[in-house]
């Protein structure tokens, strides 16, 4: 399939060269892995920020191994997805020396970002009341599953567990079957937006008030923040939420029909898409004007007979038709694609959503863009993923201000793995 970007997706466009980064100057110290704390430091990264993934030598992110892998890019597609933008430094955290150089980085860093296990960062003395002793300054960052405190701080957490101990499964799916689960990682991703956005926020508090501070972020708490506002409609009935599959409890009609061609969804969330469904889009005002229809409430009770209504009169035409015409009349539609049609799909080609880039050896690599759009400090052009221990030489020399020397002693000891004389003879950027 990659060997289709050239003809299904555009080429990035780089930013302009005198245009400044929102992060520029700001350097992240990574230990994350997996989705959510990846993910959070991959969005700053696109900001400007200079982000150092810390690794394991050689293995390096268990998220590496995650299918489908390409062996000619010599990356998988969900690392390469979450992992934009990064340096990587390759280091044994169980040596002295390597806990030495990430100790050095942190001295210097602007933001530390963990989702190791409870515990893990301060038996190897990196965690904040110790770090922040020589960087006051440090915006300390963890993502947890539950919590770094407390009874479950020691519960290990992926995303389909936060999706059913939240409620979020027993939410979704149809009401005569099982809870199903999201399959795209939402609470991970949504986790790691909120990590994303209390970091920044502890910036401009920094910049205010002269100092840094610790954060946290659960995977758990974010999960129940997920189920929407069916928390507080529970406290105010005290009943559960039951499944309802593609219908909507609370409009109506909004739900899946089906065109002539193609299924479609739609989303009358006022009595005004209503009426202006009813008038304007399959030209029946007598149900427009029933009052028996007149509210959200009066359509749900109906919901049987209005559904066979709205499908019998779409059967008639294909959904280019009644796209047309909904669209016109400004009532909330859309086509129920495939990720694949949807990022092929106009929408998608016109705001440039995926676009293809190349890498060092010339090859043609996807990318998928953020969804910000800044006007004066646009985000950096995208860099794919980095291969273990990448910059590891490049840190060092130019971030540690290590020569060769003292390199290559530390390439001998095997603080960068096996593989560590690899990068010993890459000249020095």
């Amino acid at each position: 399939m990659l060997d289709n970007l050239e003809t299904d997706f555009p080429q990035y466009e780089p930013r302009p060269d005198a245009a400044p980064l929102a992060l520029g100057g700001i350097r992240v110290v990574d230990f994350t892995h997996f989705i959510a704390g990846p993910f959070a430091t991959m969005i700053l990264a696109d900001m400007g920020a200079d982000v150092i993934k810390i690794e394991a030598p050689e293995r390096g992110d268990d998220f590496r191994q995650y299918p489908p892998f390409n062996k000619e890019l010599g990356l998988a597609a969900p690392f390469l997805w979450s992992n934009r933008n990064k340096r990587s430094l390759a280091i044994d955290l169980k040596s002295a020396e390597g806990l030495a150089i990430v100790r050095e980085l942190i001295a210097s860093a602007d933001v530390v970002v963990e989702n190791f296990s409870t515990g893990v960062m301060k038996r190897l003395g990196l965690d904040y009341q110790t770090c922040s002793q020589n960087n006051p300054k440090l915006i300390y960052c963890s993502i947890s599953a539950y919590g770094r405190e407390g009874s479950f701080s020691d519960r290990l957490g992926f995303d389909p567990i936060a999706q059913a101990e939240s409620g979020f499964i027993s939410m979704n799916g149809y009401a005569d079957r099982e809870g199903v689960r999201a399959l795209s990682p939402v609470m991970d991703i949504s986790t790691a937006m909120m990590a994303c956005n209390a970091i920044l926020g502890a910036l401009v508090a920094r910049s205010r008030l002269g100092k840094g501070q610790e954060v946290e972020v659960s995977l758990f708490d974010n999960a129940i923040l997920m189920t929407g506002y069916a928390t507080l409609q529970h406290l105010f009935t005290g009943t559960e939420h039951s499944r309802h599959g593609n219908i909507s409890p609370d409009t109506c009609p909004s739900g899946a029909f089906r065109a002539k061609d193609r299924t479609f969804y739609i989303n009358c969330g006022s009595n005004k898409i209503f009426q202006r469904l009813m008038t304007q889009v399959i030209e029946r005002p007598e149900v427009a004007d029933d009052p028996d229809y007149a509210t959200g409430t009066q359509r749900s009770k109906r919901r049987e007979a209005l559904f066979s209504l709205l499908n019998d009169a779409f059967s008639r035409q294909p959904w280019s038709y009644w796209q047309n015409r909904m669209r016109q009349a400004g009532v909330p539609c859309g086509l129920v694609r495939t990720v694949g049609e949807a990022i092929r799909s106009d929408e998608a080609l016109e705001r440039k959503i995926v676009t293809r880039i190349q890498d060092k050896d010339g090859k043609w690599r996807p990318n998928v863009a953020m969804p910000i759009r800044y006007a004066d400090t646009p985000l950096a052009d995208p860099v794919t993923a980095p291969t273990v221990g990448e910059h590891t030489r490049q840190i060092l020399h130019d971030v540690l201000g290590y020569d060769e020397d003292r390199i290559m002693a530390l390439v001998e000891k095997g603080i960068f793995g096996s593989s560590g004389n690899l990068f010993a003879a890459e000249v020095s950027s």
